[in-house]
């Protein structure tokens, strides 16, 4: 089995709209729940991760050039990730497939988790 990290990103639009109001709010986060335990019970998740807030700041290059961020370069707000284990890519792409956040203007980016040098 491989490690995989979700991304969950959307806008500052659409997460108003999925979380502004306190019903829908509870439905949202019923439906990732939901989803979440699924994978859960299937032995898919390695690591739950955590929500990330929207602010935060982005450091660069030699001089170490600090901006706030971020997303300094793009709409799109990285809301939080979670760690899955599957065969490969193939499968770590079908398990995001349930995600709520796809339901929205949102997406899922799957990385897989790369080996530290010896």
């Amino acid at each position: 089995m491989s490690e995989f990290v979700y991304l969950f990103r959307t806008t500052e639009a659409e997460q108003r709209e999925a979380m502004g109001e306190p019903e829908q709010a509870r439905r949202s986060m019923g439906v990732w729940m939901e989803w979440i335990r699924d994978l859960d019970a299937r032995g898919k998740i390695k690591d739950w991760g955590k929500p990330l807030e929207p602010k935060g700041r982005v450091m660069r290059g030699k001089k170490r050039l600090v901006t706030d961020g971020p997303f300094a370069e793009s709409k799109d707000i990285v809301l939080g990730f979670m760690v899955v284990e599957a065969k490969d890519l193939a499968e770590a792409t079908e398990l995001a497939s349930g995600c709520p956040m796809l339901d929205g203007a949102g997406s899922v980016e799957i990385r897989p988790v790369g080996a530290m040098p010896a």
